[in-house]
């Protein structure tokens, strides 16, 4: 397999948000919509919180009157960690926080970065994409991972 690529379906995987109860099916949740998806390698780092988040959060007005129905940040921690994230950085009602606590998503698109010496884990490569109805409309993943160029709200 190789990485994802525009044209590419987006995988039925089950993410989470809020908390474990509140399962979200990537997939389904992009069905039918056009659906701005980023992800980060993690919650309350200094990239994602000072820069990548904070631009879509401020964004997100803009962003939606393009037409897009829903942004959706994704990282691989757990959905009490991204709620508060979300609150922390006030992303309600903005940017929809989703947590892929075992990288099921993450490794699907194979985006996934080992990180354990750092973060402890494997973490999710930074990146930014376009899903209309379902399919990879448009991709930008940083090519070393975790820069802060191509997949900020600008672009």
């Amino acid at each position: 397999m190789a990485p994802v690529a525009v044209g590419d379906k987006m995988p039925s995987v089950e993410l989470f948000e809020n908390n474990p109860g509140t399962k979200v099916n990537i997939s389904e949740l992009c069905a039918g919509k056009k659906v701005v998806i980023f992800g980060v390698p993690g919650a309350f780092t200094p990239g994602c919180s000072k820069t990548h988040l904070p631009g879509y959060v401020s964004r997100a007005e803009e962003i939606k009157g393009k037409g897009i129905d829903e942004i959706v940040c994704v990282s691989v921690n757990d959905p009490f960690v991204m709620e508060a994230w979300g609150q922390n950085q006030n992303a309600d009602n903005k940017v929809r926080m989703l947590a892929d606590t075992c990288a099921e998503l993450t490794k699907a698109l194979e985006l996934d970065l080992d990180l354990s010496a750092v973060l402890g884990s494997v973490r999710c490569k930074r990146f930014s994409m376009l899903v209309e109805d379902g399919t990879v409309a448009k991709l930008n993943v940083e090519p070393d991972g975790t820069g802060l160029t191509c997949s900020l709200a600008e672009n």
